[in-house]
């Protein structure tokens, strides 16, 4: 939706046109264990601008960030929506976060208030909004939305990166507009789909997959806000119609096991989605075995969202992600420098054109981080690939020392940096390491302090203190010193091979 005077709100661009032609269709489900709740799109434009108008009341000036703090529940969607509707900055945070962590987040952010459930409460400066105070401000009179532009920040994510703390990655509204490639190349999404998305709601993949797209085309969106149950997909496709189910890889192959992955409840699916880590082929071919439905890859990231698919209009290659979607840019640069795209066939780094509209404004507050992934009119997601002649993309890792949990990007260094503290603890790295052919998990090398005893379950309640559940190791191996290199750097590639002789 164009407001007038090139006025662009992302939040009215996924409403207000759908609740002026569409008021009844169903908009959001959002699934539970004791029932669901419904809202048509007439209802949450008018709960979205009520809420708005709340947000408005506190006199924050436009621009602020507000964090949003909560399980995965209506208030959670309510609250995006609304900071965005209103002209602030929304910050979605995990509801698995630390109180550490979480003080980061509002200090780096400069946050003014944080929306939260009962129970995760963080006063670091930031008025804090629960539930009673939630509901207050939920009944004001609607407002119209906030005639913002398309370059003003709309929302701020933060993702690991190589240092020890996160980075915001802040966008403008005019994102939506960059989705755009996505919904007919990757998602194949139309105003009569029902998408499912297995996710968190404070993951990009959620609120951009899940959320923001099927709004964009006036779809359905169904969400599950209970207790994580592989087995509860399929009955839930079945259930709403689903015809596009979306999740990570792990997501699948957890469901695949399951007596409820039959193709009778799989009857109403077009096809699945998956994103977040790379899909094993042999998956895929699972998938479509047990149900008769195709599976679209994508690569992605939290910078730009996904830039390379398969899907309906670019077929199926066991072992790539697919191709760039048509209407991006995106290339093979040198590993080391120059700005010339590599020919077809040699590997280098990823790069999507600067131009691309669903490219982030800037990293919050870290010029340095912004220099390193911008080379000339390019910019560097990190990933080590090549094209082929046909223009399918094949993965060769990570330039950097990213891991991938459930995923999550998550840095190693942020979980160094956690241990390096633990007791006994005198030197650490840590590393993903594949536990099966399909399968990694983060493990971490650890050098014991004289005298030391190694204790998983200490270093585990540790990590728990400090790190989202997401970002603890799930394996410890205990070594007499780790390896470096000549200049006294972790050799951080050589760690998954160590094996028990080595310790």
């Amino acid at each position: 939706m164009t407001l007038p005077d090139d006025r662009f709100n992302l939040a009215a661009f996924c409403l207000a046109e759908n609740a002026a032609r569409r008021p009844s269709r169903t908009a959001l489900i959002l699934a539970g264990p004791s029932g669901d709740q419904s809202l048509t799109y007439g209802e949450l434009d008018l709960a979205v601008r009520r809420l708005a108008a709340g947000f408005s009341s506190l006199g924050f000036p436009e621009g602020s960030r507000m964090m949003i703090r909560r399980g995965n529940d209506l208030d959670y969607i309510l609250s995006f929506f609304a900071c965005i509707a209103a002209g602030l900055v929304a910050l979605p945070a995990s509801a698995q976060l630390t109180d550490e962590e979480v003080d980061f987040l509002l200090a780096d952010s400069g946050a003014s208030a944080i929306v939260c459930s009962q129970g995760l409460a963080v006063a670091a400066g930031a008025r804090v909004i629960d539930n009673d105070e939630l509901s207050r401000l939920a009944a004001f009179d609607p407002l119209p939305y906030a005639a913002t532009s398309r370059e003003n920040p709309a929302y701020l994510i933060y993702t690991s990166g190589t240092a020890s703390r996160p980075k915001g990655v802040l966008h403008a509204h005019r994102v939506i507009l960059g989705r755009a490639p996505m919904l007919d190349h990757w998602l194949g999404l139309g105003e009569s789909d029902v998408l499912l998305h297995a996710g968190a709601f404070n993951w990009t993949y959620t609120l951009g997959v899940g959320l923001m797209d099927p709004f964009a085309r006036g779809a359905t969106a169904v969400l599950w806000n209970g207790p994580p149950d592989p087995g509860l997909w399929p009955r839930l496709i079945a259930r709403h119609g689903a015809t596009i189910f979306a999740a990570v890889p792990g997501v699948y192959r957890q469901m695949l096991r399951e007596p409820s992955c039959t193709a009778a409840n799989f009857a109403s699916l077009r096809h699945g989605l998956t994103a977040g880590e790379a899909l094993a082929p042999a998956l895929r071919e699972t998938f479509i075995e047990r149900t008769g439905k195709p599976l679209y890859e994508a690569l992605g990231m939290s910078e730009v969202s996904t830039y390379i698919s398969s899907g309906p209009t670019i077929p199926v290659r066991p072992g790539s992600p697919g191709k760039a979607q048509p209407g991006r840019r995106v290339a093979i640069l040198p590993l080391e420098e120059g700005e010339t795209p590599l020919p077809a066939n040699e590997s280098g780094l990823i790069a999507v054109h600067a131009s691309d509209t669903g490219l982030m404004l800037r990293y919050w507050n870290r010029p340095e981080a912004e220099r390193e992934v911008y080379r000339g009119d390019w910019f560097i997601g990190g990933d080590v690939a090549e094209m082929d002649a046909e223009g399918y993309f094949w993965l060769h890792g990570r330039r950097d020392d990213l891991m991938n949990a459930q995923g999550y990007r998550v840095s190693p260094a942020e979980v160094e940096a956690a241990l390096a503290h633990a007791p006994g603890v005198a030197d650490v790295a840590v590393a993903e390491r594949k536990v099966r052919a399909d399968v990694s998990v983060i493990c971490a090398f650890v050098v014991l302090a004289p005298g030391a005893k190694a204790d998983d379950a200490v270093l585990a309640a540790h990590c728990a203190q400090h790190l989202a559940g997401y970002k603890n190791p799930k394996n410890y191996v205990f070594l007499n010193s780790l390896p470096r290199t000549k200049n006294g750097k972790i050799a951080r590639r050589l760690l998954p091979e160590i094996g028990p002789d080595q310790m």
